[in-house]
Formats: structure tokens, C-alpha cells, sequence
């Protein structure tokens, strides 16, 4: 996240020849002819991304296609113009992607994202077009970007929703979140712009990552940016500020693949997929990985076959 649109969910921009390359022979069902073409499937580096990029290329390889994945790709600074090259030209095809966040940034930040979930993925889409992508199918699986304080700060200052952060309040705490968020819509100008808040200082940590927790829990800082499906939270008994004037925006999870790429298979072997998401079980998914430090490909592999997706092997 950050940020709705502000969910630069990224943490540290990795150059595409040192990214991490898992290559997935084919599963079970002999290659089709429509499964020549290797899928090459990019993640962003955080542990949903990646537990949804490889819940994408298991569901395909259980239906004989062949999957490479290319996880950390780093911000959609690197990893949207990888998919515009495409896996052919050492791109990618295929990411997992939230709808108003890449709407927003695609459009240039035109504020054209808003609650409304159809509206908001028919307006991605058109915007998608022009550069030779489309969208899928969203999931009902949400991760919007959300503010978030120790439950001891939430005590003292009598907070549950973010309007309960007065100017005079803010103008004594401390914000912490990635380095994106001064100039992100969804981030302090819009805490500006919607709540009237200016903090007493900012903090460049990650995007709502292990550095923004611990900040939070250390004292560090008082308010940080955080993602509302993130086991973490829950873990480390923080307490999520509601968004009660509606600065976010949808950010469901959603495929981003290239036009090129998408066949009627491909279309309904990724919709069967998001179709079965949650945000409960994600947030589930992103504990065991996050908080338990299970394998996000192992986490992935686990959910395709519970849900039916893929057999056990």
C-alpha cells in the first residue's frame, strides 16, 4: 500500500537482473497448445504479493501451463514497465495488483478511484487498454492502506477513527510510513487534505513493512502506515484507525496481465482464484508469513490445494 493509491507496497527498488527466479515446470496435465508460451508471473517484494503471485502460477501449472516467477521486483516504478516489456523481453506477463492503487497510478494520480468497485475497475481497465494490459476479475480479498496506533496511544488520546486526530492532536505526534508517502494522494496530503492534519514530524520507514511495526511498538513514532490485511497488526496488538471520511479507496486484489497473454483460459483459470480469496484468510496467509515466518510459496501451494485448485501431490 502505500497507499490506496498511495500503496507503493514496495520497500526496496531491485534492478531486474538481481531479482529472485523460481521456474515452475509444468503440473500434473501435459502443456496445451496454449501452454507453449512460458507465463512469466512478477511480484512486488512483500509477502502478499508473493504468496498471490505463486497462488497464480500454481493454478496455472495444475492446467499444463509453464510458470516462471519473478518475485521483489521492487515499486511499480520497475515492476509495471516489466510488464509492459513483457516475459518475452525479459518482462513479466502476469502480477497481482489492487484496483484503485494502479488506477491512481497509471492515471497519474486523477483521482478517479473511488468506493465504488465496478466503476473503479471499468475506469482501470480503460486506462490499462492504452498500454496493452487489461484487468481480470477482482477478488472480494481487500488490502487497503490504513493508520494505525499502540493500543496504549489509543487509550491515552481516546482515538478510534481517524477524525478523532484533531489538528491540535496530530500537531504532537509523530507519522511514520515509506518514503512515497509526502507526495502520495493518499498519504499526507490526504490526511491533509480530508482530515485537516499536519504532524509534528514525518518519518521515512517502509510501506506499512517490519520497520513501521516496530517504530510503532518501540514508541518511535505514533501514528504509521499499515495494511489492513497484515497479520502483524493483529499480532502486535495494534489498533487500526477507521477511515470514517473515506480517504481510501476499493483495493481489491486483481490480476494485471498483459493482452497478449490473457487467453479465455488463462481468464478463467485466474478468476477461479480470486473468486475463492478473502481478506480473512489473507490476512491468515500474511501472518503465517510475516509474523511465523512460513514460506509464502509454501503458503500459497497450501491454499491452491485446500481450496481445490490444485491436487495434492
Amino acid at each position: 500500500m502505500v497507499l490506496n493509491p498511495v500503496r507503493a507496497r514496495a520497500i526496496a527498488a531491485a534492478s531486474l537482473g538481481a531479482i529472485a527466479m523460481v521456474a515452475c515446470s509444468s503440473g500434473g496435465s501435459s502443456p496445451s497448445a496454449t501452454s507453449t508460451k512460458t507465463v512469466v508471473i512478477g511480484s512486488a517484494p512483500f509477502s502478499e504479493s508473493i504468496i498471490v503471485a505463486n497462488m497464480y502460477a500454481g493454478a496455472l501449472q495444475e492446467e499444463g501451463f509453464q510458470v516462471t516467477v519473478r518475485k521483489g521486483l521492487g515499486q511499480r516504478e520497475i515492476y509495471l514497465p516489466a510488464l509492459q516489456k513483457g516475459g518475452a523481453d525479459n518482462g513479466i506477463d502476469l502480477v497481482p495488483e489492487y484496483v484503485g492503487t494502479l488506477l491512481e497510478f497509471v492515471n497519474k494520480n486523477a483521482m478517479e478511484a473511488s468506493g465504488n468497485l465496478d466503476d473503479s475497475v471499468a475506469k482501470l481497465r480503460t486506462r490499462l487498454d492504452t498500454i496493452g494490459l487489461t484487468a481480470l476479475n477482482p477478488s472480494p480479498a481487500a488490502d487497503q492502506n490504513a493508520f494505525a496506533v499502540t493500543r496504549a496511544t489509543a487509550d491515552k488520546l481516546k482515538l478510534k477513527k481517524l477524525s478523532d486526530l484533531t489538528p491540535a492532536v496530530a500537531a504532537t505526534l509523530t507519522l511514520g510510513a515509506g518514503p512515497e508517502c509526502p507526495s502520495r494522494p493518499f498519504c499526507l496530503p490526504g490526511l491533509e487534505k480530508t482530515y485537516g492534519l499536519k504532524f509534528k514530524t514525518f518519518r521515512v520507514l517502509d510501506s506499512g513493512g517490519a520497520k513501521t511495526m516496530q517504530a510503532l511498538t518501540a514508541g518511535d513514532i505514533d501514528v504509521g502506515l499499515v495494511f489492513s490485511s497484515d497479520g502483524a497488526v493483529a499480532a502486535r496488538d495494534l489498533i487500526v484507525l477507521e477511515d470514517d471520511k473515506k480517504l481510501q479507496t476499493v483495493d481489491n486484489i486483481i490480476p494485471a496481465i498483459r493482452k497478449d497473454i490473457v487467453t479465455d483460459k488463462i481468464r478463467t483459470i485466474l478468476n477461479r482464484v480470486s473468486a475463492a480469496m478473502t481478506t480473512e484468510e489473507l490476512i491468515g496467509l500474511n501472518k503465517q508469513a510475516d509474523v511465523d515466518k512460513a514460506d509464502p510459496e509454501v503458503l500459497a501451494k497450501g491454499w491452491l490445494q485446500q481450496h481445490g485448485i490444485t491436487k495434492k501431490k
